[in-house]
């Protein structure tokens, strides 16, 4: 599989603009969410590109201008987001086209192909919604437990 720091940073991306867009209609400025995941807002730019022309993000030029989500959360899920900026899914050597073995398949060419295909399901399967629902559970897990940890130090 062939998941680079561009599918990364996208997926984490949109995820920050998810949690943190109060209003949806407002946009959000690249430089937020730059400071936010310590991602350069050159890289940011050229991601939020192929994300807009995909589909995924709406942009607004000039002062107060920036990036808002082009739809809800629970319309767009993982898979979407990382093909947007041309990742490419695949665990096979050949891409998919059965020609490991100089235009051949390998033994485990099968295999691969199979993984391709739960790897797709996984991902398109969890959508923005779900990870902000998952990532609002973990802050709150997180406070809940701070108390009772500093409770226990003191004692």
């Amino acid at each position: 599989m062939k998941l680079t720091t561009k599918g990364r940073f996208a997926v984490t991306a949109m995820l920050d603009m998810a949690l943190h867009a109060a209003d949806r209609d407002q946009p959000m400025p690249l430089a937020q969410i730059a400071e936010r995941q310590q991602i350069s807002v050159p890289y940011l730019e050229q991601i939020f590109c192929r994300l807009r022309r995909a589909g995924l993000v709406e942009s607004t030029r000039g002062p107060g201008g920036g990036y808002r989500l082009a739809g809800d959360p629970s319309t767009i899920s993982v898979d979407r987001i990382i093909e947007a900026v041309d990742e490419r899914m695949d665990t096979s050597q050949c891409g998919g086209e059965g020609t490991c073995r100089g235009g051949a398949a390998c033994l485990t060419h099968h295999l691969w192909q199979d993984l391709n295909q739960v790897i797709f399901e996984f991902l398109s399967g969890i959508t923005l919604a779900d990870l902000v629902a998952r990532a609002q559970a973990n802050a709150e897990r997180r406070v809940q437990t701070v108390p009772a940890v500093i409770r226990r130090a003191v004692h």
